[in-house]
């Protein structure tokens, strides 16, 4: 066998060396992103996090914030990865608009996101006033907390699958198909197993951009303690009135973040580890 041949395995990929150069730059990013992360537990008053944690204004908006994003998360789940399959697999002039609005909620501004969920589903919105009359009513409630976050997460879950569908190809799912296999068992034996990495990608950054939603949440569900005040608004309410309390809460939600893209990173590099070489 010829020594000449190129690295036919992704674990080989990286082993050209950069310019040294490019080390100055990537480490100023680093310390850019991490230092004020890193100034918050300098400045946190350690001794005194667990009494700050645990006032009942504190663990209202922890479990506001872990229900509605739990809930959102799996609704962005439920509905995003199917809008993902069919994106990545469509053809046609629709395609392209579609992706468009789809991607759009990333880049508005939350609160532009917020009113335009008011303005649909508030009581004298589009689509609130026939709510209204049937006797249920979103705005201002925990589910309308649910469906801010769903709204503004849902396409960061959508685009990192659909992403990496295209980027794979679907070469393994006509194999399966012409062997016989239906298109649901194509679905799930084929497709999501190969797509893992991408869905626990997409699936933490959309846990993620709920858990720090604010501007949306604020426009549409409004800051009611127990009932749609998130852990985000309560930071925002005592950064200057309880400094303390806002840097604990802050401190949380930094841990709870850790952890959730922690945890997909590990799931996918040990996908990355069971693939054959």
């Amino acid at each position: 066998m010829s020594t000449n041949s190129p690295p036919s395995s992704s674990h080989h990929l990286g082993t050209t060396p950069l310019p040294r150069w490019t080390w100055i730059p990537a480490t100023a990013a680093l310390a850019f992103l991490t230092v004020p992360l890193i100034g918050i537990a300098l400045r946190l008053p350690w001794p005194a996090v667990p009494h700050l944690l645990t006032s009942d204004e504190s663990i209202d908006a922890l479990r506001v914030s872990l229900l509605a994003c739990l809930t959102a998360t799996g609704l962005c789940l439920l509905l995003g990865l199917p809008a993902a399959l069919v994106l990545a697999r469509a053809h046609g002039r629709w395609v392209a608009p579609a992706r468009v609005l789809i991607s759009l909620p990333m880049v508005l501004p939350p609160v532009v996101a917020g009113l335009a969920l008011l303005t649909t589903l508030g009581r004298r919105g589009i689509l609130g006033t026939t709510l209204t009359a049937f006797g249920i009513d979103i705005a201002f409630t925990t589910i309308a907390v649910i469906v801010a976050q769903t709204f503004v997460a849902m396409p960061f879950l959508i685009t990192s699958v659909e992403g990496a569908l295209r980027a794979a190809g679907h070469a393994h799912e006509d194999v399966a198909a012409t062997l016989g296999a239906s298109p649901t068992t194509v679905l799930f034996r084929v497709t999501i197993p190969r797509m893992t990495p991408a869905i626990a990608s997409g699936t933490a950054l959309a846990f993620a951009r709920c858990l720090g939603e604010f501007g949306a949440t604020l426009t549409f569900a409004g800051s009611l303690q127990g009932v749609t005040r998130t852990l985000p608004l309560q930071i925002y309410l005592q950064r200057e009135s309880d400094t303390d309390t806002a840097l604990a809460l802050a401190l949380v939600v930094i841990v709870i973040a850790v952890l959730v893209v922690g945890a997909a990173g590990a799931l996918t590099r040990h996908h990355t580890r069971r693939q054959p070489t």
